[in-house]
């Protein structure tokens, strides 16, 4: 399925570190520039393809926030 710029979630402005400031280094800019770009693309494919083969759209809403709110910091 073809997917335009508009399909997309706005990529963040800024990029907040614990203390409130931007990340500003343009390598780690670009790396989650990228990362936001992939992640859109793979929780777009799931979702469309849940919903195609008949999982409520609310509850596969859920389901998405759920792996999200699971996920663990790699700083434990």
């Amino acid at each position: 399925m073809s997917h335009d710029a508009s399909d997309n979630a706005t990529t963040p402005r800024i990029w907040p570190q614990s203390d409130g400031t931007p990340v500003s280094c343009r390598d780690k800019l670009l790396i989650l520039q990228e990362n936001h770009e992939e992640i859109q693309g793979i929780l777009r494919d799931a979702f469309e393809d849940a919903i195609l083969m008949g999982v409520d759209e609310a509850a596969m809403r859920q389901i998405l926030l759920d792996v999200v709110n699971n996920l663990r910091s790699p700083k434990v």
